[in-house]
């Protein structure tokens, strides 16, 4: 195989692994230490936000950025959010990692709720960097924003 061909082939395979993989999981290496976040993740797809934001207290890693975009996105996605209380998670995870996709992408999305497009367009911006070749959190904030705009300007809930 050409060198060429197979710069090209690697690409397309380290691009697709990186679509592949949600904005608030992370892989664990092969013999690693099981996730402790699972449960919470688990919960969070079952869409029980509660139950989640319960696991999550249980863990109780607030050093982790993971575990503080989880806890932001469970408080604002409940029957009851507390949009506040989620920003100050989002921006705690991105305080610990700037380029945190998830919690790009869901303060974001927290913005809009509030009414606030110029900081929503600013974390877009900042995921368009982060964001080397594209990446699903990119696009689902970037449509976020679309509808938000066609709406004219009033939050259009995603599913």
């Amino acid at each position: 195989m050409k060198p060429l061909t197979r710069l090209l082939s690697a690409l397309v395979i380290a691009l697709a692994a990186q679509h592949a993989l949600a904005a608030d999981t992370t892989t664990a290496p092969t013999g690693a230490a099981p996730d402790k976040l699972a449960e919470a993740r688990t919960l969070i797809k079952a869409k029980k936000w509660s139950e989640a934001v319960a696991e999550l207290q249980r863990v109780n890693d607030p050093t982790s950025a993971d575990w503080n975009n989880l806890m932001g996105f469970s408080i604002r996605r409940g029957s009851s959010p507390d949009l506040d209380a989620s920003e100050r998670y989002y921006n705690e995870a991105l305080r610990i990692n700037p380029n945190h996709r998830g919690a790009l992408e869901y303060s974001g999305q927290l913005y809009l709720m509030k009414g606030d497009l110029a900081s929503a367009e600013k974390r877009l911006a900042v995921l368009d960097k982060a964001c080397t070749f594209g990446c699903e959190e990119y696009t689902d904030l970037k449509k976020a924003i679309e509808r938000y705009k066609a709406a004219g300007n009033k939050y259009v809930a995603y599913q």
